[in-house]
């Protein structure tokens, strides 16, 4: 069994360079060699988690099979490879300092002067090398029993639990861009370990080469002056991904390998691809992983085939047809709404057809203007979120829907969103409404979950990770899982559908088709006299994946069609 391999990825010039889709492509080609892997995130900001950022400046927030609130990245990298990260794959300056702080406040440090050398760097470190706290506390207990000569059984135990947590590669991104103030505690434990790792660690630098047009050239002097940076804080980078709008010639290439100090073949261009899911082949075509593997000494080996990427690739290009989708939300932003677009692109192209993604803005969707501002859509998405802002266009889009049989699909506050439409229209409880939204309503159709109400804390106190859900036999919903009685899905939310109005809904026509076991709870409603009319208190575009898109997302798409 060889040791575990690091691989950390830095970025300069600026950011949004894609180093996440350069991560998870990395983990995907080392996938294909037959490694275990892992990868995760380590953001400069001093939020402990990014669930209480505002999407307009983060972007969506991911969350894990464990519950734990996470950059959007994470999403990149269980799409790419199907792994199920953790909260140990998401980390941040805040969660950091908190740890070390809480140490300190319980005596841990016998006294000592808490700095950020050795202290903060030492906890960076200890994540980044993935020694979990329960493996630390472990190695610490034997090494004791050792000292003290005791015949200890911690020895084993010791063994098995590292056993299992143990990966061939673990791919660290670090946000941010170099010279960044608040990088600088990551960039000195990723010196320190380059140092104590040797050969067991490489740095991948991504840059970028801008193109002037004025003067029909590409610029390297950003680059250079990027690992420069780089370089001034003891790291030499082993590999350069540039990032570039236009294909650069060796000519150039071998320009930044000796400006760099980095081997020609450890150069690599990173172009504008028509998909981001074109890039692990891309990557694969230059020889990025094995550049990866000579630089740690491991022999390279054949060229994995990558048949499924190919064949779904295939498929991409071959999806000519369009279908024009509807995303009903109120945030602007192609990355708010991420997981929900890669899933329903996903999906459209093993229907074999191109999704066409259309953002609707709620907050000015009215009675008057619906027709014309979903006039042809082949189906709606109503979205999750947060908060009063915009909720009454959602309900007047699910009433949309309803009325005209288009496909509907409603996800999390989504799904609440068309609970409501129903109590008001359908019911007749005209007031009807979320006690979120309105704390004096007559009808509480969407009401705070019982555990919730003595919560005041904001950030990851919600209903996080997965849970089980019961399917109803023979619903729509139970055909799009292939008939699975028992399914498993991440949840974001605080509020539920009250159970004290389910038998009304039931016999007015919309169903409660899921419910989970524990709790009693609905997580999923639908129409069975509608084409497609579901809603899903849980996030099923967190389950969808490149080789294993979401089955519901799978049958809402088919419906559209």
């Amino acid at each position: 069994m060889m040791d575990t391999k690091y691989i950390f990825v830095t970025g300069g010039v600026v950011s949004s360079l894609g180093k996440g889709i350069i991560s998870a492509s990395i983990g995907k080609l080392l996938q294909a060699r037959g490694y275990k892997i892992t990868i995760q995130k380590f953001d400069p900001y001093i939020n402990i988690d990014p669930g209480t950022l505002n999407p307009y400046e983060h972007g969506e927030c991911y969350v894990t099979e464990d519950g734990f609130e996470t950059d959007l990245d994470l999403g990149h990298y269980e799409r790419f490879t199907g792994i199920h990260t953790t909260r140990d794959n998401s980390i941040t300056t805040g969660r950091i300092y908190k740890t070390v702080i809480d140490r300190e406040r319980r005596g841990d440090y016998l006294g000592k002067t808490i700095q950020v050398v050795p202290h903060i760097t030492d906890e960076i470190k200890r994540r980044m090398l993935r020694v979990s706290e329960e493996l630390r506390v472990k190695s610490e207990e034997c090494a004791s029993a050792q000292s003290s000569g005791a015949d200890s059984s911690l020895d084993s135990s010791l063994f098995t639990l590292h056993s299992s947590l143990k990966y061939d590669f673990v791919i660290t991104e670090v946000g941010g861009t170099i010279g960044d103030i608040e990088s600088a505690p990551f960039m000195e434990a990723i010196r320190q370990l380059r140092w104590q790792l040797g050969r067991d660690a490489v740095c991948v630098h991504l840059t970028y080469v801008p193109y002037l047009k004025a003067v029909d050239e590409l610029k390297t002097k950003p680059t250079q002056h990027s690992v420069k940076e780089l370089q001034s804080m003891g790291i030499q980078p082993d590999i350069l991904v540039l990032r570039t709008e236009r294909h650069l010639d060796d000519h150039l290439r071998e320009k930044v390998a000796s400006f760099c100090n980095v081997d020609l073949e450890c150069v690599v261009q990173s172009e504008d691809m028509p998909s981001i899911y074109e890039v692990p082949v891309n990557m694969q075509r230059q020889g990025l992983d094995a550049a990866i593997l000579r630089k740690i000494g491991i022999p390279v080996g054949e060229t994995p085939a990558m048949k499924p990427w190919h064949d779904f690739l295939d498929k991409q290009r071959k999806a000519v047809r369009e279908v024009h989708i509807g995303l009903v939300g109120k945030y602007d932003l192609q990355d708010a709404y991420k997981s929900i677009r890669e899933s329903l692109n996903l999906a459209g192209i093993y229907n074999d057809v191109k999704v066409k993604i259309h953002f609707v803005n709620s907050e000015e969707v009215t009675r008057e203007n619906v027709a014309g501002t979903l006039s042809g859509m082949a189906g709606i998405v109503i979205c999750p979120g947060f908060g009063q802002r915009g909720i009454e266009g959602k309900i007047i889009a699910a009433e949309y829907g309803r009325t005209y049989n288009i496909p509907t699909f409603g996800i999390c506050l989504g799904m609440q969103m068309m609970v409501i439409e129903f109590a008001r229209n359908v019911l007749g409880y005209k007031e009807a409404n979320s006690s979120e939204m309105s704390a004096e309503t007559q009808h509480p159709v969407i009401d705070l979950m019982e555990e919730q109400k003595t919560v005041t804390n904001m950030g990851g106190t919600m209903r996080l990770g997965a849970y089980d859900c019961e399917l109803v036999k023979g619903s729509r919903t139970d055909e799009a899982y292939g008939g699975q009685t028992l399914v498993r899905e991440r949840h974001r939310h605080r509020y539920e559908f009250n159970n004290r109005y389910k038998e009304e809904y039931e016999q007015a026509g919309m169903k409660c088709v899921g419910i989970n076991p524990d709790a009693n709870l609905v997580e999923i409603v639908e129409m069975p006299d509608k084409r497609w009319y579901i809603g899903t208190q849980f996030h099923p575009e967190y389950s969808s994946t490149v080789l294993h898109p979401h089955p519901l997302f799978m049958s809402f798409v088919k419906a559209c069609i």
